[in-house]
């Protein structure tokens, strides 16, 4: 079986000009050479394929490949993350991970929040803000926590991000609509434990592979999951293995936002407790990052015995099971 890979690879477009933050979500090389040399060792043929813009071209002088194991972030646009999965859906090659649907739905984190509100899964109040004038009508409690709408990785998230008045509220998004024009989040800050889940799966099949905490090694009221904080993860946090009895409840939720939004193959579902002890759905990230060291899904999958290689055979084989190639 001849697997494609696409992915967006940081020194691409650093070559491009590019910044080191534009690029954040992007991966490095060692990122590609562990996700080839595994699923070779897992018997697949592989072929690199690269960025949608080498997708197109490979297709348009007649490459196919069996599957398409993607991770493309894309650059441009709310639905850069749905461009590889939309051109393969063209040319009907089956790939990994969410649809077209789900990937331009889960970028755009108010549109995600509003459907899994509907659901009735518990999420903090927020609104969005395209525009300064946004600004006037935002009737949350403080504090709040800002960051934009469409972005990934702790981009456009500091020290900042928590405001306690609608003044500083006003200075963070002026400053971030500048640079994030699809708009920003603002929701209300919740003052409980961090979690992210890990899934494997798709829909109603989807099984968490365990659960992490994350603990702030500063004992700093602004402490908060930056770009910084994930870049300089071993220094700023410290990851546990929850008590049963949260990670339990933690699991629940995010198992049902996973269905509820029909992701697929893999990836985790961020939470944070609110003041009540309740677990409330953060954001979802249907293209975790598979970077062997530094990506969160690796890291917990880790402290709950799978290795490297069992998460991408099990990515495989949720895949090749929705595909009928089993």
């Amino acid at each position: 079986m001849i697997i494609g890979l696409t992915y967006d690879l940081r020194s691409d477009y650093r070559k491009e000009g590019y910044s080191e933050e534009e690029t954040a979500e992007f991966d490095r090389e060692s990122t590609i050479e562990a996700i080839e040399l595994t699923l070779q060792q897992l018997g697949y043929q592989t072929d690199r394929i690269g960025h949608v813009r080498h997708l197109l071209q490979r297709l348009s002088v007649g490459d196919r490949w069996d599957m398409v194991f993607n991770i493309c972030e894309g650059m441009h646009g709310i639905g850069r993350e749905a461009q590889v999965p939309a051109v393969l859906d063209i040319y009907q090659i089956p790939y990994t991970f969410s649809d077209p649907l789900v990937l331009s739905l889960t970028l755009h984190k108010g549109m995600t929040k509003r459907v899994v509100r509907d659901y009735g899964i518990p999420t903090p109040g927020f609104v969005i803000i395209e525009r300064m004038e946004d600004c006037a009508s935002v009737d949350l409690q403080y504090p709040l926590f800002v960051k934009p709408n469409a972005e990934g990785t702790g981009k456009g998230i500091n020290s900042l991000s928590k405001v306690n008045t609608r003044e500083e509220l006003e200075i963070i998004c002026r400053d971030l609509l500048m640079r994030y024009p699809t708009g920003l989040l603002v929701e209300e800050f919740l003052p409980g434990r961090e979690f992210t889940v890990g899934i494997l799966g798709t829909g109603h099949e989807g099984y968490s592979i365990g659960i992490m905490e994350i603990v702030y090694k500063k004992d700093d009221a602004k402490s908060i999951y930056s770009y910084e904080t994930k870049s300089d993860y071993l220094k700023a946090v410290e990851y546990k293995i929850p008590d049963t009895e949260i990670a339990e409840k933690c699991i629940a939720l995010a198992l049902e936002t996973w269905k509820v939004l029909g992701c697929r193959d893999g990836g985790r579902v961020d939470i944070r407790v609110d003041r009540f002890g309740t677990p409330n759905f953060i954001e979802v990230n249907p293209l975790a990052g598979l970077d062997k060291v530094h990506s969160d899904l690796p890291i917990l999958a880790y402290m709950h015995g799978y290795d490297f290689e069992r998460i991408i055979a099990e990515i495989m084989h949720s895949a090749r099971k929705r595909a009928g190639l089993l």
